[in-house]
This record gives C-alpha cells, sequence and structure tokens, in this order.
C-alpha cells in the first residue's frame, strides 16, 4: 500500500459533482485542470545513475561474457530498443495521466509528510496504470518480430499478457473501489486463470540429490498440484510487493532491483546451456522483464523521493503478476522466490495482523516526526517498521534506499547460494 490517504471528501464530491448540470461540470473539470499545479519534474540524473548500476552488468553478460547464438541475440536486441522507446513514452505519457486521475479526484495526501508544506499537496494516484498500459502495448508489438503463428512459445506468451492486462485491471479497480484485504488476497488467482489454463509445459520437478535415495525418484510429476504451486506463487508475488511498501519510492524501487536480477540470471542460464529449448525459456523471460524495467524506471523517475505521484495497487498488482509469470514460464520459481527474500520477511512479520490474530491498522506505517523529518518505527509486523527499530530513527529517503540495499543484497544471495549448491543439490 502506498503512503497516502485519500481525500475524505472525495466520494461525496463526486456524488454531487452527478448532480449538476453539465455546463458546471465542465467548469468544474476545466478549473480543476488549471489550479491544480504540474508535478515535479522527473529525477532524470538519480534514474541514469542507478540504471548504469543495474544494467551494466546485465548488457556486459549478453553482449561479451557469453556466446549468445546470434537470432536469439538479435531478438533479445530488438526487445531492448523498444523497452528503450517505452521508457520515453511512460516517461511523457506519466505527466499527461496525472492530470487525468486529478481531475477525477484520484489523489492523496503523503502521511509520511503530514504537518509540512508537502503533507497537503495533492498527489496523483494509480500512476501503474501508465506503466501498465505502455509495457502491454510493446509486449504486443513484440511479437511481430520474434512469434511466428505457428510458435510454440506464441499461446503461452499471449496467456501471460492477458494474466498481466487482467491484474493491471484489477488493480485500478482496486484503487478506485478500495476493495478489502480478504479480497485483495483472492484477485491474483483469477488473473493467473489465463496462463495456468493454457500452460502446457512440464508438471515435474527435479528431485534434489541428496533426497534421491530416500524418495526413490529424480523426477517426480506432481500433475494438477504443481499448476496449484503456480496460482499460489502468482498470489504471492502479487500481494507481497503490494504490502511491503509505504515509503516514496519503494515499490517501484524493489521491482527494479528484482527485474535487473532475473535478467543476470537470465543471461548467465542462456551462456551456461546448450539445451535450445531452456534458452528459449529464459529468453522468453527477458523479452518480459527487459520491458517491465524500463517502464518501471520511467516511473521511480516521479516517485522516487519527493514522490510527485502515487504508483498505486495498479502498478504493485502488475509488477508481482509480471514478475511471477516470468519466473513460471521461465521454470526458475525457486530463484524467484529467493529473489523475494525481504518480501517473504515481511510477509512471515504480516501474518498476525494480516490474519486477524493482532489488530491490523488502516496503515501500517511508521511515526513521522514533522519538527525532525524523521520517522519512528511501530510496533506493526512489517519490514520498513522492523529496520526503524532495529537501526533508529531515519529519514524516509535513506530508509528507502537502506531497504533497497537489502533487496540487493538479497538478490546477491541467491546467485551466491546457486553457485554453492551447483552439481551437489542438483
Amino acid at each position: 500500500m502506498t503512503a497516502r490517504k485519500r481525500a475524505p471528501s472525495e466520494t461525496t464530491a463526486a456524488a454531487a459533482a452527478a448532480t449538476q448540470p453539465q455546463s458546471q461540470e465542465t467548469t468544474t473539470a476545466a478549473s480543476a485542470t488549471t489550479t491544480d499545479p504540474p508535478i515535479a519534474p522527473p529525477k532524470s540524473r538519480t534514474i541514469l545513475k542507478l540504471s548504469l548500476l543495474l544494467v551494466v552488468p546485465y548488457a556486459y553478460l549478453i553482449l561479451f561474457h557469453y556466446r549468445v547464438d546470434g537470432d536469439l541475440k538479435r531478438s533479445i536486441l530488438i526487445n531492448a530498443a523498444l523497452s528503450l522507446a517505452g521508457f520515453f513514452v511512460t516517461r511523457t505519457l506519466i505527466p499527461v495521466a496525472s492530470r487525468y486521475v486529478l481531475r477525477r479526484g484520484l489523489f492523496g495526501y503523503d502521511i509520511n509528510k503530514k504537518g509540512t508544506p508537502q503533507g497537503s499537496v495533492k498527489v496523483p494516484e494509480s500512476l501503474g496504470i501508465a506503466v501498465g498500459v505502455v509495457f502491454l502495448v510493446l509486449a504486443i508489438i513484440f511479437q511481430y518480430f520474434n512469434f511466428t503463428s505457428d510458435s510454440n512459445w506464441l499461446v503461452e506468451y499471449n496467456a501471460a499478457l492477458a494474466s498481466i492486462c487482467f491484474m493491471t485491471l484489477l488493480g485500478f479497480v482496486d484503487d478506485v473501489l478500495d476493495v478489502p484485504w480478504r479480497v485483495k488476497l483472492i484477485l491474483p488467482s483469477f488473473a493467473a486463470l489465463p496462463l495456468l489454463m493454457a500452460y502446457a509445459g512440464h508438471t515435474t520437478i527435479i528431485i534434489p540429490k541428496p533426497l534421491i535415495p530416500y524418495v526413490g525418484l529424480e523426477v517426480l510429476d506432481l500433475g494438477w498440484i504443481y499448476k496449484l504451486y503456480m496460482g499460489l506463487l502468482a498470489v504471492f508475488c502479487t500481494n507481497s510487493i503490494n504490502i511491503h511498501a509505504g515509503l516514496n519510492g519503494l515499490e517501484v524501487g524493489q521491482t527494479v532491483v528484482i527485474a535487473s536480477a532475473i535478467l543476470i540470471h537470465n543471461a548467465m542460464q542462456i551462456g551456461a546451456s546448450t539445451d535450445s529449448e531452456y534458452k528459449q525459456a529464459h529468453a522468453f523471460s527477458i523479452y518480459l522483464v527487459q520491458p517491465l524495467l524500463a517502464t518501471s524506471l520511467a516511473l521511480l523517475s516521479y516517485n522516487w523521493y519527493p514522490s510527485s505521484v502515487f504508483v498505486g495497487d495498479t502498478y504493485t498488482y502488475f509488477a508481482g503478476m509480471t514478475m511471477a509469470v516470468v519466473g513460471i514460464l521461465g521454470h526458475f520459481s525457486e530463484t524467484l522466490l529467493i529473489f523475494f527474500i525481504p518480501q517473504v520477511l515481511n510477509f512471515l512479520l504480516s501474518l498476525p495482523q494480516l490474519s486477524g490474530y493482532v489488530k491490523c491498522p488502516r496503515h501500517r506505517l511508521p511515526r513521522f516526526d514533522p519538527q525532525t523529518g524523521l520517522l519512528t518505527g511501530t510496533n506493526d509486523g512489517t519490514v520498513v517498521n522492523l529496520f526503524l527499530r532495529q537501526f533508529g530513527r531515519m529519514s524516509e529517503k535513506s530508509l528507502c534506499i537502506v531497504l533497497l540495499i537489502f533487496q540487493a543484497i538479497g538478490c546477491c544471495f541467491c546467485f551466491v547460494l546457486r553457485w554453492f549448491l551447483a552439481g551437489w543439490y542438483k
């Protein structure tokens, strides 16, 4: 959940506006457009530094370190070029979309700045819809360059896009209607249905070598249980991004870090494998993650502290479902879960409150002191509050940077663990 608070008069104002004559409605909309100030310009320098830090290792692996097949590299580079174009389109679209959502009363106030001048500024919400739309357009256009009508991957690719589109729509509905938590938990189950129904891949798992003497099998076919696991993975990834939030830049930042780790993992697997189908599975993942990373970086340029837009549940649902899809169809769901170590920890800390065992407030955010500009941790079960309790009070920007470094450390731990267990575990 974004660190925001909706205007209390929003519903009343919308109802009153519906009863006014058309001329007055037009006047009101025009007035809102002229009185609401434009959002702050994007933080381009910060995003450039972050992009170089995260993208250069992946680019080096794909272009120089590994000998990637020419056709495969061509497809990856075409996808990268489309993704770069998507970055600039998203960066241009967000200010335009901001004016429309403000006009319709979709804005909030930053709770972590309450008591300061910034805390009274209307911040446009649900700007994840701009990212989702650009992402889907890029993914559809890319089919022209890479897939043919008889491609084995085309059905699953379109099923993946259908699930992502469905989840983006449900996220936007959640932003508008403010759906209860118990409903939010099951929404990804419906969005994952197109992918689960179209999935024609294997439903087997490789038994870890230390367990083979006890199980008596090297490969175990799980059947429908594997598809159930896929659905649960989609539910977890989507909701875990949504609840590990509350700071400017945290939702998008964690997505950017994980997406970069996924790209590096895919590049390493493509370079180390000789199996063409295995390579294609990881290339499939790259085709979706590159545009996710590019459009997310564009959104982060506006959402980084101090945020001039809120991403809304639209973005967190979209990003979570996209990463779940690539983990499932790329056949590295175990690795994906290790990339999600901070989200797993946050989920475990949140369970008592989410289950109703402990009282759960509307916003599980730290306390903000307007005199010092620092955040103080509460007893709510989140990683955000845990870090503040363990390391002391911090500014919102500093805390977000620390949490993103923790996310990066978790991803690095995954690579070290895979290297350590290679040849012994599987």
